[in-house]
């Protein structure tokens, strides 16, 4: 048996890594760290998780590290991961760190989304970039991954066989994204407050999300050049799930029947995402709980544009399932291992 550490179990993320984990054939948690939450039961705080983890308590980030493990998940706040890569490096075979600390690979595009230096600036473009569906080559025997972000996740999937077909255009893409509140983490603010959030709809960082350059640097290695996207989030009235529906200028007579042959060609071999029939769209609600993608896109020849939708869940496929499968492909185990998931009922 693999054992697995998680750095920041305390979290959402963390508790979703958790929860596939302890379905998981081959790897097993061996400890798991909550620097707000030291010597409480996991039980307490996600009391769903008792079956699984009746006895373990969350304990420090330096207690872990101590500990070491075969793997470690990382769900810590963006910036802090790239403070201790080289402690994660000595404290585990396999790094798979879900934060955006090693997504990028330009050190001064960090310093303008995230602001000041990266502490380890030498690591960036080290890490692959963990979208199996996109990179899946750079990932057997990886020893480190950076997962990527959930609207990242979804937008990447809706666009990039469009784009690698040359059925779109890489100029004037939108990018219009809605999340569940679950996105903005455990913590409390004032947004996802219930009261707040309940029955009410509203972009947010229009223009300023961090997540623009890693949609922009991925899409640019596939168009060949700089890619810049105009990216709207948006929160909605819902725990967990991403809709991410994108428009793009088609290249030349590109129609529907090419756009679904597209998306076919491409994920057929992929094991988690679903190109879903003509006149069907990515529904939220489809994917909740699962590592799932859902994919659509038809051509809008009266305005010369593409529409590309996908469905995920923040939490899984954008995140800790993510997470699991990158770690799967790494260590040479069955892909889908622990990520068999189906969604809930209505």
């Amino acid at each position: 048996m693999t054992t697995v550490g998680i750095l920041g179990a305390s979290g959402y993320a963390g508790a979703e890594l958790l929860r596939l984990l302890a379905r998981h054939p081959q790897l097993q948690v061996a400890w798991a760290s909550g620097e707000s939450s030291v010597g409480q039961a996991v039980a307490e705080r996600y009391p769903g998780l008792a079956a699984a983890f009746p006895s373990l308590a969350f304990c420090s980030q330096d207690e872990g590290l101590d500990k070491g493990a075969d793997v470690l998940f990382t769900a810590l706040p963006h910036g802090r991961s790239a403070t201790l890569a080289d402690r994660m490096a000595a404290a585990a075979g396999l790094v798979v760190d879900l934060a955006a600390d090693f997504r990028l690979h330009d050190p001064a595009a960090w310093t303008a989304w995230y602001g000041g230096a990266h502490p380890a600036p030498g690591q960036l473009g080290a890490w692959p970039y963990g979208l199996p569906e996109l990179h899946r080559d750079q990932l057997p025997g990886a020893r480190r991954v950076a997962v990527p972000g959930c609207y990242p996740t979804a937008a990447l999937l809706a666009l990039a066989p469009l784009l690698r077909a040359g059925l779109v255009e890489p100029g004037g893409i939108v990018i219009d994204a809605k999340s569940g509140v679950s996105g903005a983490g455990r913590s409390p603010a004032d947004p996802s407050l219930f009261s707040q959030a309940d029955e009410n709809v509203s972009p947010y960082a229009a223009g300023s999300h961090r997540h623009t350059p890693e949609i922009e640097q991925e899409l640019a290695s596939i168009a060949g050049r700089p890619v810049a996207v105009t990216f709207v989030p948006h929160l909605v009235p819902m725990t967990r799930g991403i809709l991410a529906t994108c428009y793009a200028r088609l290249a030349g007579g590109a129609t529907s029947e090419d756009s679904r042959a597209c998306y076919q060609a491409a994920y057929e071999p992929e094991p988690f995402v679903d190109v879903l029939a003509p006149g069907r769209w990515p529904r939220t609600r489809a994917v909740a709980t699962t590592n799932r993608v859902h994919v659509a896109a038809v051509t809008d020849r009266r305005t010369g544009r593409a529409v590309a939708a996908a469905a995920i869940d923040n939490l899984v496929k954008g995140a800790a399932g993510q997470a699991v499968q990158c770690a799967n492909l790494a260590l040479g185990l069955v892909e889908t291992a622990g990520l068999d998931l189906v969604p809930p009922g209505p």
